[in-house]
């Protein structure tokens, strides 16, 4: 696979803080070693059963939800064969029951892909963030645990950016910058594995013929192959493919939004852009492009300085009081 270095692979440990130019990062960055003094880390290395009583002592037996996908599927959690479905079975169980079926299958060829998504830790883990912790100097940051066996998660994007931390096992991190999103083939916006639409390319055996344009998103590819204590910080909107390949892997992320919470989500602009424009007539298409550079793209401090401050109305600065004057308006739009 063609991939380009990193801007940078630096040095931390997860006691120190990181620095503002390294945080605000537009370009994915590897911390080598930076939570190998996590206990999480070093019982790791003695064994995986060592490890998964380490993690069990802070479980407070709430339900969680897993994937299990059969071991024909090759790890990769994805669609069936005509997008009808998945090709994993959703679960409701216990901690305990998962990581007792990992420590069941270790070791076996075939053994079936057991999965545990983005979980909040502070609410299924408490007490182990005081020892398995990162200083990270941001408001609101989501501090959550995946677990798993050996599995590969399709190329996505994330709106918050994110540390995430190989605390057990090894994992690969293939990462794309936005403008690839056309190269990686997206699949269904409103149907998707983990919510978030995915890459229907599958990284192991590309389909060239049917993928052309894939060859092109490789060039632009990053890869962090990630050993126990690793971290990589994956910046807002880049897509990343992640591999998992041990018998026992838990990556835990840290997430932040650069923007407060009640500007919300671009995705709902996107998907009422869908409804709204996107079968327009090509010149309307046009019309409201230009509309959308003018007032959101590529627009400045000056660009409504004609207008007196006490008559900007929505177009003044956002704050969350002018948040909800838009939000009411959107509503009251959409219920016409």
């Amino acid at each position: 696979m063609a991939t380009l270095n990193f801007a940078a692979e630096l040095s931390y440990n997860s006691s120190q803080t990181l620095p503002d130019e390294v945080i605000n990062t537009q370009t994915p960055i590897i911390l080598r070693n930076f939570i190998s003094n996590w206990p999480l880390t070093e019982i790791s290395q003695k064994s995986i059963s060592d490890a998964v009583e380490y993690l069990l002592k802070f479980y407070n037996q709430q339900p969680v939800n897993i994937v299990i996908g059969e071991s024909d599927t090759a790890q990769r959690i994805f669609y069936n064969e005509d997008f009808s479905g998945f090709n994993f079975k959703s679960l409701t169980t216990s901690m305990d029951n998962l990581l007792s079926r990992i420590l069941q299958y270790a070791s076996e060829t075939k053994a079936p892909t057991l999965y545990m998504a983005s979980t909040e830790i502070e609410k299924w883990l408490p007490g182990f963030n005081e020892d398995n912790n990162i200083v990270l100097d941001r408001d609101d940051v989501l501090a959550s645990i995946w677990i798993g066996n050996k599995c590969r998660i399709s190329a996505h994007f994330d709106l918050p950016s994110n540390i995430a931390c190989c605390a057990v096992g090894r994992r690969t991190f293939t990462l794309f910058p936005p403008d690839q999103v056309s190269n990686l083939y997206p699949g269904p916006i409103d149907f998707a594995p983990g919510g978030q639409p995915i890459s229907t390319v599958d990284f192991k055996k590309p389909d060239y013929k049917k993928f052309p344009r894939f060859k092109e998103a490789l060039k632009n590819a990053l890869v962090a192959e990630l050993e126990p204590g690793d971290a990589v910080i994956v910046p807002s909107m880049w897509w990343h493919h992640v591999e998992s390949f041990d018998d026992l892997n838990v990556l835990v992320n840290y997430w932040w939004r650069e923007s407060p919470k009640y500007m919300g989500n671009p995705s709902a602009v996107l998907n009422h852009a869908l409804m709204a424009m996107r079968q327009l007539p090509d010149d309307q298409k046009k019309a409201w492009k230009q509309m959308f550079d003018y007032y959101i793209f590529e627009n400045d401090e000056n660009s409504h300085s004609h207008i007196p401050d006490d008559a900007l109305g929505i177009l003044s600065p956002m704050d969350e009081s002018n948040a909800r004057k838009i939000r009411t308006m959107v509503l009251n739009q959409l219920n016409r």
